[in-house]
């Protein structure tokens, strides 16, 4: 039993890419040393949907565990065009200038055509990604167990693992992965542009409500006093609406990525919002509610695939759907019977 556990933590994760051969305590011992190498074979492990892979992930991210939570976690999201990539590049490379280490989880779109991602964060931020101190991880938001919520959720843990102190995890744009992003991350920021009314149009509510801050970007130049007309309006907006964290008042900011004006204040608000929260308690129980919701979500997608994936409902969900579809079958009386199917077969 146990050399056949041997052989399965010694896998390579591909036959046609030859690297050395990993045991569960080599991925550890690397992780904590943060060898580059083996941190991003550690993350593409726990990236992989082969149910051995994912085996040996969960034994590796055990033992990972005691060494997490140490981080500052946060979201980055923003319309399009607001400057995601130029933001985190510049706002990353000033922490890392005040001796903090970050890593960059930039989360790109899969195609539902062809599942894959353009990746493309990593050559948006050259001068971030050759930092020593940082480390930028795109990946995708593919459609598997877990999604976005399992894959980032654990390379945040690794990356904590490896000593990164800042976590900064991007989403693809406002409408995909906010709600999930914000369920793993204590502080969630939303970048905006300036013309304010035009923007509250194109932007949902649910996305404002879910924010810790507002930070209008670009504001340097010509631009600069349209920016401040923006805060004001944003501030008048959010006086209205009910904060995501309590005890936290959520306010408009403005910066340049390009001058980096801004930049440090925005960072100076995050800490204040740490203290403030890890003083009260609440940034605990937080990150308590949030692990408890990823193991519910995990819990509910396991059972989903495993309940469309069996033989018996498998063969009669298409003559139920169609019943369906035609009004021959409610959808309650629908479920009944798929739920009848299935149970049957454990009796």
């Amino acid at each position: 039993m146990s050399e056949a556990k041997h052989d399965r933590s010694s896998l390579t994760f591909s036959s046609t890419v030859r690297r050395p051969r990993l045991s569960v305590e080599q991925y550890v011992q690397g992780v904590l040393e943060n060898n580059r190498s083996v941190l991003a074979q550690a993350i593409t492990l726990v990236e992989s949907n082969s149910p051995v892979h994912m085996e040996i992930a969960q034994e590796v991210l055990g033992q990972l565990l005691p060494h997490t939570g140490k981080s500052i976690r946060i979201g980055i999201t923003g319309v399009p065009g607001a400057g995601k990539s130029t933001f985190i590049e510049a706002f990353g490379t000033m922490l890392c200038e005040k001796g903090h280490r970050v890593a960059v989880l930039a989360v790109d779109p899969s195609s539902p055509v062809t599942k894959g991602s353009i990746l493309g964060d990593k050559t948006r931020m050259e001068l971030l990604s050759r930092n020593p101190n940082a480390f930028i991880r795109p990946s995708a938001a593919g459609g598997t167990l877990g999604g976005v919520n399992r894959k980032t959720r654990e390379t945040m843990l690794i990356c904590e693992a490896a000593g990164f102190d800042v976590i900064l995890i991007e989403t693809v744009g406002v409408g995909q992965s906010e709600t999930t992003v914000r369920s793993m991350v204590d502080f969630f920021l939303l970048l905006m542009l300036t013309g304010a009314g035009d923007e509250l149009q194109g932007i949902k509510k649910g996305v404002i409500e879910i924010a810790d801050a507002l930070l209008i970007n670009k504001a340097d130049g010509e631009n600069k006093d349209r920016a401040l007309i923006a805060k004001g309006e944003f501030n008048r907006v959010l006086h209205y609406l009910q904060p995501a964290t309590p005890g936290w008042e959520t306010k408009a900011y403005m910066c340049s990525s390009l001058t980096c004006e801004g930049i440090p204040e925005i960072w100076a608000v995050i800490e204040n919002f740490r203290e403030r929260m890890t003083r009260s308690g609440f940034l605990q129980s937080r990150r308590q509610a949030q692990s408890l919701n990823w193991m519910q979500s995990m819990t509910a997608d396991y059972l989903r695939t495993h309940f469309y994936s069996h033989p018996e409902v498998a063969k009669a969900l298409p003559d139920v759907e169609g019943r369906v579809a035609r009004g021959e079958l409610s959808a309650t009386s629908a479920v009944q019977q798929l739920i009848a199917i299935y149970e049957k077969s454990f009796q």
